[in-house]
């Protein structure tokens, strides 16, 4: 984590201007939304100062109290400089691009471009790994939900992860430094956690080292810590 008694003056005035701007940030609940803990992560993990506002999911007011910040109807939405931004990946692309000097991309432009990739890949494919093994932290439901479908996302997650972190990775993050990419797989370790996934040592190893980091212990902690429920999240869970 960043500590701002010891960045530069210019850093600093960015992060006071933030402060004084109210970056707020829009999610869930933090045992079942996955795509706030995305950007949530993120933000986190390189020490980008925001207010959190948590909408309780599956209530008869959730709609209404989101669209009150965006119409579009999800979250996670970042609320900055009077305007909105929704979409977890839009959010940090643009986080990327207010906070360049903590290299929230791989600096290299051949692996920037696939941690982009991949991200792209994440934020529209694995379909059935969302439907049948949707998350939630304070489960524990091992061997639940291996479809055809979600055992085939699970084999390209596995090919995903193996390829970065031998190209890229030093065996450490996706990329070498945690940036972005592992955000953004941050949820795919928490459903692998809850339903036991069996990997290889080194995929099994990048799962531990992603639910140690600070950021994911801390929104982890939060979510055990919730006493709210999603009823329609969880009568998927229990299909």
């Amino acid at each position: 984590m960043i500590n701002t008694t010891e960045l530069d003056p210019a850093l600093s005035a960015m992060l006071d201007s933030n402060k004084k701007s109210g970056m707020r940030l829009v999610i869930g609940n933090k045992n079942y939304s996955s795509w706030s803990m995305r950007a949530w992560v993120a933000m986190k993990a390189f020490g980008i100062p925001f207010e959190e506002i948590r909408i309780l999911l599956d209530r008869p007011d959730t709609a209404r109290q989101i669209s009150g910040y965006c119409m579009s109807g999800r979250v996670p939405l970042l609320l900055t400089d009077g305007m909105t931004i929704w979409d977890s990946l839009a959010i940090c692309e643009y986080l990327a691009e207010q906070f360049p000097m903590h290299n929230m991309w791989p600096q290299d432009v051949a692996a920037r471009a696939i941690a982009r990739s991949i991200c792209a890949e994440m934020h529209s494919g694995f379909q059935a790994l969302r439907s049948d093994m949707s998350m939630s932290i304070k489960a524990s439901l091992p061997g639940k939900g291996r479809t055809a479908g979600s055992q085939a996302d699970i084999g390209r997650i596995s090919e995903i992860w193996e390829e970065c972190l031998s190209r890229y990775g030093a065996h450490q993050y996706l990329f070498g430094d945690f940036s972005i990419a592992d955000a953004y797989f941050a949820p795919v370790v928490m459903r692998f956690n809850t339903y036991a996934v069996s990997l290889a040592p080194a995929l099994q190893a990048y799962v531990e080292r992603v639910t140690a980091h600070p950021a994911v212990a801390q929104w982890i902690r939060e979510a055990l810590a919730e006493v709210e429920d999603a009823p329609d999240h969880d009568a998927q869970l229990n299909k």
